[in-house]
C-alpha cells in the first residue's frame, strides 16, 4: 500500500463526512439563514435518511467522571453511523467554545471526527468546521 493511500476505515469516513456535508449544503440552499436550530437540525436529518444514512438525534452524552458514568444533560445533536458528530448552530459566528464543546463531546465519545455546522451563515461553505480527536 503506497503511503498516500487512506485505510479503509477512514475512506469510509471522509465518505460519510461528505455526504453529511452534501445534506447540509442542500438544506442551506433549499432555507437559508434565519430559521432555528431545530428547523435545520430536523431537514439534516430527512437528508440523511434520503441518503440512507443511518443516525440518532439528541443522543445523550454521560460524563466519565472516576470510572462512573454521571448524567449531566449533555445531548449530542446528531450521530451518523455511530461514527460521526454532528453539531448544528444558527449563530453569528462559530467561536471558539462551540469547538471547544463538540471536541469535548468527541473525547467522551470516544469517536475521532465531528462536524460543525453553522446555518447563520450567507454560503453554507463558510460555516462548515471539521473537528478531529486525536485522542
Amino acid at each position: 500500500m503506497d503511503m498516500f493511500d487512506l485505510d479503509p476505515g477512514q475512506q469510509r469516513l471522509d465518505g460519510i463526512t461528505e455526504k453529511i456535508i452534501g445534506a447540509a449544503i442542500s438544506v442551506h440552499r433549499e432555507l437559508g439563514p434565519g430559521l432555528l436550530e431545530s428547523a435545520y437540525e430536523e431537514c439534516v436529518c430527512f437528508e440523511l435518511s434520503q441518503l440512507g444514512l443511518a443516525f440518532e438525534r439528541q443522543v445523550p452524552l454521560p460524563v466519565r467522571y472516576k470510572e462512573v458514568k454521571l448524567d449531566c444533560g449533555y445531548r449530542m445533536d446528531i450521530v451518523v453511523e455511530r461514527l460521526v458528530i454532528v453539531e448544528i448552530k444558527a449563530v453569528e459566528r462559530i467561536i471558539p467554545v462551540h469547538e471547544a464543546q463538540l471536541l469535548s463531546y468527541l473525547k467522551l465519545a470516544r469517536l475521532r471526527v465531528g462536524l460543525l455546522l453553522n446555518f447563520h451563515t450567507p454560503v453554507m461553505k463558510s460555516g462548515l468546521k471539521r473537528i478531529v480527536n486525536n485522542f
